[in-house]
């Protein structure tokens, strides 16, 4: 039986890197679409006070355009916290198993630098 001085890596640490780069890349996507969102309430909001009305008035129109992307602002501040939590989770991980990575089992030590590649 080959027992290594290094401690191989967990299951959990395969999956480190990708899912901190799963995590950030849906954070951004998140926060994208939270100030598209941010923009379009203003713009609404914009529109429908030109004709002297207020967006913060107790009428149904107003309450309908204060609520219109409600669901979307509440959907993308959820995955924007939990895509956060994943990449720090994972960022945490990997940087703690940061020198148990596995021994190359094909590497004999040697260097090889251009001119042995190309054979001159």
């Amino acid at each position: 039986m080959d027992h290594n001085a290094a401690p191989q890596p967990s299951t959990i640490t395969k999956f480190a890197r990708p899912a901190l780069i799963a995590g950030a890349v849906i954070a951004v996507v998140c926060i994208g679409l939270l100030i598209i969102i941010f923009a379009l309430d203003s713009f609404n909001a914009a529109t429908y006070s030109v004709a002297g009305k207020s967006v913060n008035d107790a009428t149904d129109e107003a309450r309908d355009i204060r609520e219109l992307y409600s669901g979307a602002r509440t959907g993308g501040i959820i995955t924007l916290v939990i895509a956060g939590v994943v990449a720090v989770a994972s960022a945490v991980l990997l940087y703690l198993n940061r020198g148990n990575a596995p021994l190359d089992e094909d590497d004999d030590g040697q260097d090889y630098d251009l001119d042995d590649l190309t054979g001159r």
